[in-house]
């Protein structure tokens, strides 16, 4: 029994002591962080440090080069061959100065960059690889050389696959090029980058932030989303609104015009109606030989078969020379007069006009007479406008 207290003293005691070291590291403790060297550094409050920025590469950076040999091909195509062999002196000696070999290759149709011991920016090949590229896609030398740089990036923007209907990508694409080429102009300006639309491909130089933009518009213009007019819109507003130090930390959303879709009527596709299903063929169509023992041009001898082809061709051609002349002779038949229709028109409205002139005639000698019997009046007067006598014989009793 003594043994068992014993034991429970000593179990008492120790949980005593871990709960007193417990509270003892909880007052000491120092918060955690997330990741295994992710300690607070002298110069992470440093507000002259740029984090940023792109350091230029130095080769004492990397003085022991690389260990293994990297290589890229690109296929370019036929046409671009002549345009390649001019450039390629140039294109070599700029690769050289960053320790890059590459190799042209006219029989199989490709471009290769390969590193070289003298390499000690490991970065400069996947450049390398990118100039290639862009030389393959029909952009210029001395602008796909300016890729090198480390402030230049590329995207080479795959349009051929985002819509089946040919005539539909054809009319797309040009709403991307625009007239004269000014909506491709506005895009490089307000993006800041470079844009060649060459065949099924749209390669396009610039930063990073211009390439996302460049890739948006692409895209959208593509897939009939959005027109690149209304891009430049929106990017435009946004150029300015960024001029405003007030709104920097603002939601834009609110200034940005919001463009609804419109759906246009399209052609109705004439779709033709199904005849009825039969097991049975169609019944075969006569030959052409068929067709002359039908008419026993077959049986003719070759003298009657030409005779018969030139009495064929007078008569065609009687037929044509008469329809010529009936044209020729149209030109000189006079019109038909309208005037004619026009007297006639008249002659047959005078007699109802001369009775309804003679009726009103007698009425006016009538009443002429009625008022002589009260009063003299002049004949001529009365007839051409009766009503002024009556108006001033009322004026006189008035």
């Amino acid at each position: 029994m003594s043994g068992h207290k014993s034991n429970h003293l000593f179990a008492a005691k120790k949980e005593e002591s871990f709960e007193h070291r417990d509270e003892m590291n909880s007052e000491h403790k120092k918060p955690k962080h997330k990741g295994k060297h992710d300690k607070p550094k002298p110069w992470d409050d440093d507000p002259n440090i740029d984090r940023w920025k792109i350091e230029p590469f130095d080769p004492s950076d990397n003085q022991g080069g690389l260990l293994e040999v990297s290589e890229f091909s690109v296929l370019f195509p036929r046409y671009r061959e002549k345009y390649l062999q001019e450039v390629w002196p140039s294109v070599k000696s700029t690769l050289k100065g960053y320790g890059i070999d590459c190799e042209l290759n006219l029989n199989e149709g490709f471009m290769t960059v390969r590193t070289t011991r003298k390499t000690s920016d490991p970065y400069i090949i996947i450049k390398a690889r990118d100039l290639i590229r862009l030389l393959s896609r029909s952009v210029p030398a001395p602008q796909a050389l300016k890729i090198l740089t480390d402030d230049m990036a590329c995207d080479i923007i795959k349009i051929g696959n985002l819509i089946r209907n040919k005539e539909r990508f054809v009319k797309r694409r040009q709403h991307l090029i625009g007239p004269n080429s000014s909506t491709l102009k506005a895009i490089e300006i307000l993006t800041g980058c470079y844009v060649l639309v060459q065949g099924n491909t749209v390669s396009a130089m610039g930063s990073f932030k211009g390439l996302k933009q460049v890739r948006k518009i692409v895209e959208d213009c593509i897939t009939n989303v959005q027109h690149p007019v209304y891009h430049i819109k929106i990017l435009l507003m946004k150029r300015e609104l960024a001029k405003n130090p007030a709104l920097q930390n603002e939601n834009w959303d609110r200034f940005l015009p919001k463009f609804k879709k419109k759906n246009v009527k399209q052609k109705k596709v004439k779709t033709k109606e199904k005849k009825p299903y039969t097991p049975f063929p169609p019944p075969q169509q006569p030959s052409k030989i068929d067709l002359q023992l039908e008419s026993g041009q077959y049986f003719l001898s070759d003298k009657k078969k030409s005779a018969k082809k030139w009495q064929e061709k007078l008569e065609k051609q009687a037929e044509k020379t008469a329809e010529n002349k009936r044209k020729r002779e149209a030109a000189f038949i006079p019109p038909k007069e309208a005037s004619f229709q026009d007297s006639t028109k008249s002659t047959e409205d005078e007699p109802n006009d001369v009775a309804a002139m003679a009726k009103s005639l007698k009425k006016k000698t009538k009443e002429l007479g009625k008022q002589k019997a009260i009063e003299n009046i002049n004949a001529e007067t009365f007839i051409a406008d009766p009503e002024k006598t009556q108006k001033k014989k009322k004026r006189k009793a008035a």
